[in-house]
């Protein structure tokens, strides 16, 4: 009888559990999603979800890893102050950030901490996207819409990611190289932050686009980690160990780059970089002397997009389960002062960061008004 009884009530537990994670699955639908404009397809075979619609206002954390460099902290501002807009703030309850640095371990923790208390969704980017997957689950399970952006999680169906094409752009930046030295040649590649999936795809486009030329390329890596005085130094490092090079990638710290080869005398050529405003200045300043740049990537406001994916699926709404983000491209030599440039603007600010198909538009006003730290 009282085997019975507990057999009963694990056969209970069991269902219960299968029917709580039943219901926390969003259901696949047909598109367009609910935004067409904002919220474009990754693919055509991308699938469009639609999650269960809650009453808000809703709790929603950012879950950040690195923290160390500028685009990092423009991110971080850019999160904030796009959740203190108004029309945005209406929606929100609570809205908390945490930056756990390089620690997966601890950026894992900060995502269970936040499932535990309740959260409705939380926003991440990724330091580790395989690492993350499991926790994924958990979310899933307790009913959070996680949405991951920048460092996204690729091989996961459990949530919502938002990005550019990562991969596309190593490979825009070695086709530029690529068209200034046809013949291939000796090329300094400054890398991101190592094992971050952004590092990974932009080095993977990188390569096999010199590789496909059948040409010879003998490629110099170091470790900037998307930072302005990292890579000054360990660019200064590979000059004199390894200069000099006939052509220069960089996926940011582009501004310190320059000042590299500027204080090292090493000769101007051609760049494929990233999109901070010193880097542009120098691009724009330099480019008679041989700096002929090709200047891309995402502004830190697709975390704003992120969230307003977030808000949208939370309501609701059908929403792509990968989302493609326009790239801000600019190349030699239309650099032009006050659009793509801004001589009185910080070295440091990241530009193109706003997003107009949806809707997004930060000044930096409202951006530096913000601080970096947790809240």
């Amino acid at each position: 009888m009282l085997k019975s009884l507990a057999a009963g009530m694990i056969a209970a537990s069991a269902f219960l559990l299968i029917a709580s994670t039943a219901m926390a699955d969003p259901e696949v639908v047909s598109g367009p999603a609910a935004d067409a404009k904002c919220f474009a397809p990754w693919n055509a075979d991308t699938k469009f979800y639609k999650y269960p619609a809650k009453t808000g206002p809703f709790r929603v954390a950012l879950a950040n890893g690195y923290i160390a460099n500028t685009w990092r902290i423009q991110m971080i501002q850019s999160a904030k102050a796009y959740a203190a807009q108004p029309e945005v703030a209406a929606k929100l309850k609570e809205f908390k950030v945490v930056s756990t640095g390089e620690d997966v371990p601890a950026q894992i923790s900060a995502v269970d901490n936040f499932i535990d208390s309740g959260y409705d969704a939380i926003i991440v980017n990724a330091q580790n996207a395989a690492a993350l997957i499991p926790a994924l689950k958990r979310a899933k399970a307790a009913g959070v819409v996680v949405v991951a952006f920048d460092g996204t999680v690729d091989d996961s169906e459990d949530l919502i990611n938002v990005n550019v094409d990562q991969k596309g752009l190593g490979v825009l930046w070695a086709n530029w190289l690529v068209k200034h030295l046809p013949e291939g040649g000796k090329i300094l590649e400054v890398r991101g932050v190592a094992g971050h999936p952004v590092d990974g795809a932009r080095h993977e486009g990188i390569q096999e686009t010199f590789a496909a030329t059948g040409k010879k390329w003998d490629v110099v890596e170091v470790v900037g980690k998307w930072d302005d005085a990292v890579a000054q130094k360990v660019t200064a490092d590979a000059i004199v160990a390894s200069g000099p090079f006939d052509g220069i990638t960089g996926q940011g710290g582009d501004t310190g780059i320059v000042q590299a080869m500027i204080d090292t005398k090493h000769a101007f050529v051609p760049f494929g970089g990233e999109t901070e405003n010193g880097f542009r200045k120098f691009c724009a300043k330099f480019s008679g002397d041989g700096l002929k740049c090709s200047s891309a990537g995402s502004g830190p406001a697709q975390v704003a997009v992120a969230i307003k994916t977030a808000l949208a699926a939370l309501e609701g709404n059908v929403v792509p389960q990968s989302i493609k983000l326009p790239l801000a491209i600019v190349e030699d030599p239309n650099f032009k002062e006050g659009q793509d440039f801004y001589p009185d603007q910080s070295d440091n600010f990241f530009v193109g960061n706003s997003f107009p198909t949806c809707g997004i538009d930060i000044s930096a006003i409202e951006i530096l008004g913000q601080s970096k730290e947790n809240q």
